[in-house]
């Protein structure tokens, strides 16, 4: 008999293994921790590894901010192949000569996606139109126009070109599909290609060094049990890091978790910042108008001491 889950909050980053949906991976870590409320924040196909932030507890409040962080990306495509769903798991529908290019012209053909574009998102996507999702389209041998969305590519970088293996790096916005960028780039210069390969290096201000493999993550539970995991998680107002920090004094606190806007709480700051009590601790997302008021926009109901 499963034991009776256990109130957690904080946040775990996942190196995702390939063959996993997201929600697969979330609900084995889940499982490890004995957790009640979970969440992750920007799905991964399948067949993708790497960054997947895992929210437990109130750390699943900062799911939204998460969905809206930049994100980085290491990436491997395969030129000269096409095929229907952007990735290795459809069919080739598309062949193409690779042009005979150096890595000096691949780094500037990169170089010309940086920037604001709008981008078509790709049928074998989650989106939905007309209540239907476009994959479920899709997979019907139906194609429906897509509106183009706004996207921003912030960095991007070439790491390998050999023969038709094109690798490169991106930091992009939410939103971006990678698959689409592949096959924008591979028409730059005459050709056809697909996402081989896809990696999450780094969500907002996470980075790599900080993920776990879930290998690791059965290991310590099974030698140490799910306290020791626990240890592990991250307090969630990591997440929201690059918002400003205001603390309140007194009875303010009590004030803001009881969701009364503040007057003159907030003097030196506008926008969303993070709020703490004198303790330091968290106690959720404000909103600072330019007169000065605080107003609660997220409450977190956290203990005394964070994961």
């Amino acid at each position: 008999m499963r034991n009776r889950s256990v109130s957690i909050d904080g946040l775990l980053l996942l190196n995702k293994p390939a063959g996993l949906t997201s929600n697969q991976a979330l609900q084995k870590v889940k499982r490890l921790l004995n957790a009640g409320k979970a969440g992750h924040t920007g799905s991964l196909d399948p067949a993708a590894t790497g960054m997947l932030p895992l929210c437990f507890g109130e750390a699943t409040k900062v799911c939204a901010y998460l969905l809206d962080a930049d994100k980085t990306y290491r990436v491997t495509a395969r030129l000269g192949i096409g095929t229907d769903t952007g990735d290795g798991d459809g069919e080739e529908v598309a062949h193409a000569e690779v042009p005979n290019l150096s890595p000096e012209k691949w780094a500037a053909v990169l170089q010309e996606f940086a920037g604001d574009s709008m981008q078509v998102p790709p049928m074998y996507s989650a989106l939905k139109q007309n209540g239907q999702r476009l994959y479920e389209i899709a997979r019907k041998g139906q194609i429906v126009e897509r509106q183009p969305r706004p996207v921003r590519i912030d960095a991007i970088q070439l790491l390998e070109i050999a023969g038709t293996r094109l690798m490169f790096r991106v930091r992009c916005s939410k939103g971006t599909y990678v698959r689409v960028l592949v096959e924008d780039i591979a028409a730059a210069v005459g050709t056809v290609a697909y996402t081989a390969r896809l990696h999450r290096e780094a969500v907002a201000d996470f980075r790599g060094e900080d993920m776990y493999e879930l290998s690791a993550l059965e290991a310590l539970v099974a030698e140490d049990g799910a306290k020791q995991l626990r240890g592990r998680l991250i307090a969630p107002d990591a997440a929201l890091a690059d918002l400003p920090a205001v603390t309140l004094a007194g009875a303010d606190s009590e004030r803001f978790s009881g969701g009364q806007a503040l007057p003159g709480a907030a003097a030196e700051a506008t926008g969303l910042v993070r709020v703490y009590a004198e303790s330091r601790r968290f106690l959720g997302v404000g909103e600072a108008s330019a007169d000065g008021q605080l107003a609660p926009r997220r409450v977190f109901r956290m203990g005394e001491e964070t994961p």
